[in-house]
């Protein structure tokens, strides 16, 4: 997560629109919800609240689940693991502008562009930061484009061992 450390979901059986989501501690859960509450994701309006449950009980052994509870405690994707990581001076609110990082060298300003347009987005504005091309800064067409861009993009093999980083910028281009 963006957020914090996402440690575990469950999609509701019932009401497979409603989840729950178990974050690292409670000021990473509050966090979570001041950005992500009433913005727009795959067309509808976000809304997250505190829930009555302390913790997202896993599936007993042999109990059926149809996949709908999943463990993410030690995901490798997990930004705010070691205390004191910059990532927890790096938190803004979701923007139409992205802060990629971690490109390597070969990757060229069309490749990071078409990467982004064949995930469905408008390409506004693109950037390499001047001092460090390992990062840039896109700007999409919309918040919610960002959004989605940064669910399907961050973490995407870019090939010579990187996978690209994307978070929210502070910045606009």
């Amino acid at each position: 997560g963006v957020y914090g450390d996402v440690h575990r979901v469950k999609i509701m059986f019932n009401k497979k629109e409603n989840a729950l989501v178990q974050m690292a501690d409670a000021n990473q859960a509050q966090l979570a919800m001041n950005h992500l509450s009433g913005q727009r994701l795959y067309g509808k309006v976000l809304r997250a609240t505190l829930s009555k449950h302390q913790a997202v009980q896993l599936p007993r052994e042999g109990q059926e689940d149809q996949g709908l509870t999943k463990d993410f405690s030690n995901s490798p994707l997990h930004r705010f693991k070691k205390p004191g990581s910059k990532n927890f001076q790096n938190i803004f609110p979701p923007s139409a502008t992205l802060h990629l990082s971690n490109i390597p060298p070969s990757v060229t300003v069309d490749d990071l562009k078409n990467l982004f347009t064949e995930a469905g987005c408008s390409v506004k504005a693109f950037k390499f930061f001047q001092k460090d091309r390992k990062m840039a800064l896109i700007q999409l067409g919309s918040v919610e484009e960002a959004i989605q861009a940064l669910i399907e993009l961050h973490n995407h093999d870019l090939g010579e061992n990187h996978h690209l980083r994307v978070s929210f910028s502070k910045s606009t281009i």
